[in-house]
């Protein structure tokens, strides 16, 4: 599904990610764990086409991305969640969840809707609120939510349970765990797999922008 083989990217002036390699098959729930700094969020964004690749690549579906322009990536049915949930708060809940829908053309925005809500069906009665007026946790189930509506077939979480509290976490686990045996591959970005240990299939660590060495026993 995907594959990053030995990427190297830079942020300015700095080296950030040190020749990542890591690969989420189809149909599977992958960890990227590593301390604040590390590069996760990095990767993410690379994947999304926010930032460019230096050395390496990274192919979706066979595909190198390289070649696949920002905008249309999305398309392609990769779905992410940032951080900082980046709603725009003016917005209704269905709006945000809508909007990259409307952005890369898809026409059966009815079906994905029902299909997000049929997931998060509490997002449902609150789907006229403007984001601005929702609670953090809940505003990571609409950022959540609005990943599902455009990722047919691959969902990046960045930091998903990160801020939220127990029972809204403990939601978002029940969301992400009802996802697996699906059509859909996840990697989901942690400082620690407190959270997410008993969702994911495999784990990849990564220190400084690199593959953490493994020591031996």
């Amino acid at each position: 599904m995907l594959t990053v083989e030995s990427i190297h990217v830079a942020i300015g002036s700095v080296q950030v990610l040190r020749g990542l390699t890591l690969t989420v098959p189809q149909q599977s729930m992958v960890g990227l764990i590593g301390r604040n700094g590390a590069g996760k969020t990095t990767l993410l964004r690379t994947v999304m086409g926010h930032l460019p690749c230096t050395q390496g690549r990274i192919r979706f579906e066979g595909q190198d991305l390289a070649s696949v322009p920002r905008h249309a990536r999305a398309a392609m049915g990769i779905g992410y969640m940032p951080e900082d949930r980046g709603l725009v708060p003016e917005l209704s809940v269905e709006e945000n969840i809508l909007v990259p829908l409307w952005a890369t053309g898809m026409r059966d925005t009815r079906q994905r809707l029902d299909f997000v809500y049929g997931v998060l069906p509490e997002l449902a009665d609150m789907r006229a609120r403007r984001a601005l007026l929702l609670s953090g946790g809940q505003q990571k189930l609409v950022a959540l939510a609005r990943a599902l509506g455009v990722g047919t077939r691959l969902l990046l979480l960045d930091e998903p349970f990160e801020g939220v509290a127990p029972a809204l976490s403990m939601r978002l686990g029940e969301v992400i765990a009802g996802l697996r045996g699906g059509a859909l591959s996840v990697l989901i970005a942690q400082s620690d797999l407190n959270h997410a240990r008993k969702l994911v299939d495999s784990e990849v660590t990564i220190e400084r922008g690199a593959n953490a060495v493994v020591e031996a026993a």
